[in-house]
């Protein structure tokens, strides 16, 4: 666990912070009681599955040859099973 005071933060603060992005976590003290700490930034998520799959030729050949026909909005579905139950 490394730790720094507020003063040594505010004279070096870049250096301070790429410090923390490399080793993960500092500490910072006022008078020797930690009053914070900088943790590195979890990287970016990923795209979403579904934002980045591919359609697979079958699927793209029915689209082109507009064989698909619009379903059922799934919210009119789900309100509809909810309105039966009650």
């Amino acid at each position: 666990m490394r730790s720094i005071s507020i003063r040594e933060l505010h004279a070096k603060t870049g250096a301070i912070v790429r410090e923390a992005a490399r080793v993960g976590e500092l500490y910072v003290t006022d008078r020797g009681k930690i009053v914070a700490k900088l943790v590195k930034q979890p990287p970016e998520p990923e795209a979403p599955y579904f934002s980045r799959r591919q359609l697979l030729p079958p699927f793209r050949k029915l689209m082109r040859a507009g064989s698909l026909k619009g379903g059922t909005d799934s919210s009119i579905a789900i309100a509809e099973d909810r309105e039966d139950r009650a």
